[in-house]
């Protein structure tokens, strides 16, 4: 079974225009990278666990903040590898600077037998739509898609 995630992309619409929250990837890798590399709060999860359980879970452990509203489903994204990402979207506001999220342990430097704890998330921003292209994984770019074209009304 291939693997699968589950996330949240929360909107809402700010001096007439309708932006995205998205997160930033913690780590030494992603630390100098802005665009493509963004991402909607989101995890694996396994089989026995409610796709839509698992994206407010995620959500509240990547951002320290619980999600709540009326969640519209969109149509879930499937990665070159498999992966498929099932995903939510929902009208709400989170405080971008109030974010706190979980840490993991990660190898680095790379093969050095050495861990560092970092962030899965280290920071969050509010983007326009046409900003939040740029700067989302292009995989994910259909989420944001079907946001505009079958959710706002």
């Amino acid at each position: 079974m291939p693997k699968q995630s589950a996330g949240i992309l929360l909107y809402r619409r700010k001096n007439k225009k309708v932006e995205v929250f998205l997160c930033h990837p913690g780590g030494p890798f992603y630390k100098n990278k802005d665009t493509a590399v963004w991402s909607i709060p989101k995890g694996e999860f396994d089989s026995d666990e409610e796709p839509l359980n698992a994206a407010k879970r995620e959500f509240e452990e990547e951002t320290g903040q619980p999600i709540a509203g009326d969640f519209e489903e969109l149509k879930p994204v499937k990665y070159k590898n498999g992966k498929i990402v099932y995903a939510w979207a929902v009208q709400g506001e989170v405080d971008e600077h109030s974010i706190k999220s979980n840490l993991f342990p990660l190898e680095w430097p790379p093969k050095s037998g050495k861990y560092i704890n970092v962030p899965e998330v280290d920071r969050a921003e509010w983007f326009t739509v046409e900003i939040a292209k740029q700067k989302i994984i292009p995989a994910l770019t259909p989420l944001i898609n079907d946001l505009v074209e079958n959710v706002i009304r």
